[in-house]
C-alpha cells in the first residue's frame, strides 16, 4: 500500500484518522503514522529535524534516525511504499521452531529483537508470530488468544485440581515432562555506548535456520528422572514419544522404585499432538499410570515451562555450544547442580497457580 495520491499535512491527528479509517492493524498503523510523518516533513525539512519532531512525540518508541533517513530516501527517488523491501538473497523459509523457542524463553522479546536474531524484518518476525498462534497482551507474548471456553476450562480443572489436593494431597507422585528447542548459540547481540569512530563488536547472526536440539525431559519433586536429546532431523511423533515413555517407565522403576510399585505415578503433560494421540493413550493405559489434568494452551501451569525451563534458559543465556555433546554435557552439569528443592519448589507452585487461575478467571499468569 502507497500513500502518493494522499494529500496530507504534518498534523498527527490528520495522519491518525487517516490510518484508523482503513483499519490497519496497531503496528501497521504506528508504522504508517510515523512514515507519513516522514513523507509529509520531506519536501520541506531536513532529515535530522524530521527525527527529532517526531522522537519529541514518540519518545523511545519513535523509529531511529536511520530509519528515517532511509525513508526520506525512498520518497525523494518516487517510492512511497513504506513496507520493509525484501534482502537480496535471503532465503524464505523461516524456521518456524526457532521463532518459537526465541518466545517461549523470553516471552517479553520484541519483534526488533527477534528480526535481529533471525536476521529477517521486522513485519515477518509479525507475521510468524502470529501464524504460530502468539498474541500480545500487556507486553508479553502469550500462546493463544484464550476464548471465554478456554477461560472457564482452565478454571473447571484448576477448582478440580485443587479440590483434590486438599483432600489428598498428591504433588509427590507427579511426574512431568516436556520438550524445549535448545539453541546452540545464546549469546544475543546488546546495545553499547561507543566513541566516535569506534566500530561495534562483531557478534554472529543466528540466521534463518541455526543450530538445534530438542530436549525431552522428565522430572518429579526429587529430580530429573530422565531426559533425551533428538538426533537432528528428528521429531516428536505418537509412536516416537510411545518409545519414549517406555524408557522413562524403566528409569522410573530403577530411581523411584516406591512410587512405581506401591504409590502410583500421576503422569503430567501437555495437550501436544503426540502426546494425546490413540497410541499414546493405549501405551499409558498399559503403563497403568493416572493422567493429570491440563486444559489445553495452559504452558502457565505447566512446572516444566514455568519453572524448569525457565531457570535453564537463564543459564544458557550468554553461552554457545559448538555440538550436540557439548549441550548433553551442558544440560547434564546443569541438572545434577540442582539441589532438590529446586524441583519441590516447582512442583509445589502448581497449587499457587491452579489458585491464581481461579482468582484471574481463567486469564494466563504473566511473570
Amino acid at each position: 500500500m502507497t500513500v502518493s495520491c494522499v494529500s496530507l499535512t504534518s498534523d498527527t491527528v490528520q495522519i491518525s484518522r487517516f490510518v484508523r479509517e482503513r483499519n490497519f492493524s496497531k503496528w501497521r498503523m504506528k508504522r504508517y503514522i510515523y512514515g507519513m510523518l516522514c513523507y509529509t516533513s520531506s519536501e520541506r525539512s531536513e532529515c535530522w529535524n524530521c527525527t527529532k519532531n517526531i522522537q519529541d512525540v514518540y519518545l523511545d518508541r519513535a523509529p531511529a534516525f536511520r530509519a528515517v533517513k532511509k525513508w526520506f530516501g525512498r520518497f525523494r527517488n518516487g517510492d512511497f511504499n513504506m513496507d520493509d523491501q525484501p534482502r537480496s538473497g535471503r532465503p524464505s523459509a523461516i524456521d518456524d521452531d526457532i521463532v518459537s523457542a526465541l518466545v517461549e524463553n523470553n516471552p517479553r522479546i520484541t519483534t526488533e529483537e527477534i528480526a535481529e536474531r533471525m536476521n529477517i524484518d521486522n513485519s515477518s518476525a509479525f507475521r510468524h508470530l502470529k501464524k504460530l498462534g502468539f498474541t500480545s497482551k500487556l507486553d508479553t507474548w502469550v500462546p493463544h488468544s484464550l476464548t471465554e471456553r478456554n477461560k472457564l476450562n482452565r478454571v473447571s480443572v484448576a477448582i478440580s485440581l485443587l479440590g483434590r489436593h486438599e483432600k489428598e494431597p498428591f504433588l509427590d507422585r507427579i511426574v512431568t515432562g516436556d520438550e524445549k528447542w535448545i539453541l546452540y548459540n545464546n549469546v544475543q547481540q546488546k546495545r553499547n555506548w561507543k566513541k566516535a569512530g569506534e566500530g561495534a563488536e562483531p557478534v554472529a547472526k543466528a540466521g534463518l535456520h541455526p543450530m538445534k536440539v530438542l530436549l525431552c525431559v522428565w522430572w518429579d519433586c526429587r529430580g530429573i528422572i530422565h531426559f533425551e536429546l533428538l538426533r537432528h532431523g528428528e521429531t516428536i511423533t505418537a509412536d516416537k514419544y510411545c518409545e519414549q515413555l517406555t524408557r522413562l517407565d524403566a528409569a522410573i522403576r530403577e530411581k523411584r522404585p516406591v512410587l512405581a510399585n506401591r504409590k502410583g505415578v500421576i503422569f503430567h503433560h501437555d495437550n501436544a499432538r503426540p502426546h494425546v494421540a490413540i497410541q499414546t493413550l493405549r501405551k499409558l493405559k498399559e503403563l497403568k499410570w493416572e493422567i493429570l489434568q491440563h486444559p489445553p494452551y495452559s504452558p502457565d501451569i505447566s512446572p516444566s515451562d514455568f519453572h524448569l525451563f525457565r531457570s535453564l534458559q537463564n543459564s544458557l543465556n550468554g553461552k554457545n555450544l559448538n555440538s550436540v555433546e557439548a549441550v548433553e554435557n551442558y544440560l547434564t552439569n546443569f541438572f545434577q547442580e540442582k539441589p532438590s528443592s529446586f524441583y519441590k519448589n516447582g512442583i509445589d507452585k502448581l497449587v499457587e497457580r491452579w489458585e491464581t487461575i481461579v482468582e484471574k478467571d481463567g486469564d494466563y499468569i504473566i511473570d
